[in-house]
């Protein structure tokens, strides 16, 4: 039996390792100069593989396909994973957050190791795969290069997703060509767009701790953690993460807590302590000791507060004023950035079409689809990963 796997990256690799190691024919097809391209800019570069949950939290970090994954992900959980690379010689380490990194801090480690548990697949590097045919009981590929023929494939092509490193939707062409619903892409995991022009003067500031909150078409959302200010946007974990949520909402109200543990009263009591201890001071002295500097002029400018007025000529409406304005700082939505910026892509494969414990689809035996082709999109953590490896695995384990 001769499989193909159309695209090297995290989960062809996998598939290719799994079913090379139980004796298949395997033929990996990418169309870059080396494999897992993508991998090597996850996790800026360091590769956060995985998370080290159990199931049913990765379960609920799954934004799109939860019910779709629950297959798969009980074939091959985060604890499997971690196995599978430590026991292959990649030291692995669990950061905040339970977010597991090879020791090293090279993503091109994990690369290396999964490569070299692919070392008995004849990989076709700079082949690019243009069309696929089925015959039936049999596929034709068609590259850039040679005609083949396969008895099965497993289409591992990716998103749409930073298409510099190959993920140019390829998975979803070829599925629409053999009559497979595909389910339109959108970026995920994408910095949120911000109207506001002090969004330009914060560029680079990081906040941590703090809640970002939303209303998306009437329902409330939010996620606590760290976010970045950039040029025209909002971005960082918690940023991405609601990103997810509204590709395609049209009403986005959002606001950040910038001290979500402290509530009105707790955060009059600390302000009027502070106020008391510091009467002759300018509010904006105040302002440093709840808010970086940068962003302390801006907060009051926002709320029309003089910075160089005297803390005791603060009135009781300002006071409020601020303390409401600290759990509740208005942002202008604008948007999302286009899909190339994603860290994944949104939609894709329609899960409807795939059985969920083979991967394999259900009107084409043979015909297979893993990893970010699939309608399967999770939240920032390792998440997106263990997707592709257990895809991977359940596709690859159930390949006879």
């Amino acid at each position: 039996m001769k499989i193909a796997i159309v695209g090297g990256g995290a989960s062809g690799l996998m598939a290719g390792a799994i079913l090379s190691n139980r004796g298949k024919e395997v033929v990996i097809f990418e169309k870059n100069e080396k494999c897992g391209k993508k991998i090597y800019i996850t996790g800026k570069g360091r590769c956060n593989l995985t998370n080290n949950c159990d199931t049913n939290e990765y379960l609920q970090n799954v934004v799109n396909g939860s019910k779709f994954m629950q297959s798969a992900i009980n074939q091959f959980t985060p604890k499997d994973t971690i196995e599978f690379f430590e026991n292959n010689g990649l030291k692995l380490k669990t950061e905040r957050g339970r977010r597991v990194f090879p020791e090293s801090d090279k993503a091109s480690d994990v690369t290396k190791t999964i490569e070299k548990c692919c070392s008995k697949c004849d990989i076709h590097l700079n082949e690019n795969v243009e069309f696929i045919e089925n015959l039936d009981n049999k596929f034709k590929i068609k590259t850039n290069k040679n005609i083949y023929v396969f008895d099965k494939i497993i289409l591992a092509c990716g998103g749409k997703s930073y298409s510099q490193t190959g993920s140019t939707g390829d998975g979803y062409k070829f599925c629409k060509l053999l009559n497979i619903k595909v389910n339109t892409p959108y970026p995920a995991l994408v910095p949120i767009k911000i109207k506001n022009s002090f969004c330009q003067q914060l560029c680079g500031l990081s906040l941590k701790n703090v809640s970002l909150n939303a209303v998306v078409d009437n329902k409330k959302l939010s996620f606590f953690g760290e976010m970045l200010f950039t040029n025209d946007a909002i971005s960082g974990p918690i940023a991405l993460s609601l990103s997810s949520y509204i590709h395609n909402s049209r009403n986005v109200e959002l606001s950040i807590d910038f001290k979500p543990t402290l509530d009105f009263q707790t955060l009059e009591k600390r302000l009027l302590r502070d106020f008391e201890q510091n009467k002759n001071k300018n509010i904006i002295s105040i302002m440093y000791g709840l808010l970086p500097k940068r962003l302390s002029n801006i907060f009051l400018e926002t709320i029309n507060i003089n910075s160089q007025l005297k803390v005791n000529m603060i009135t009781k409406e300002m006071r409020n004023k601020i303390i409401k304005t600290l759990k509740d700082f208005k942002l202008s939505y604008d948007g999302l950035y286009p899909i190339d910026c994603g860290i994944v892509t949104g939609g894709g494969v329609d899960l409807k079409e795939i059985n969920p414990k083979t991967m394999e689809c259900k009107n084409i035996k043979g015909l297979y689809v893993i990893g970010e082709s699939l309608d399967v999109d999770c939240l920032t953590g390792g998440y997106n990963l263990q997707t592709a490896f257990s895809t991977a695995f359940a596709c690859a384990s159930n390949i006879e």
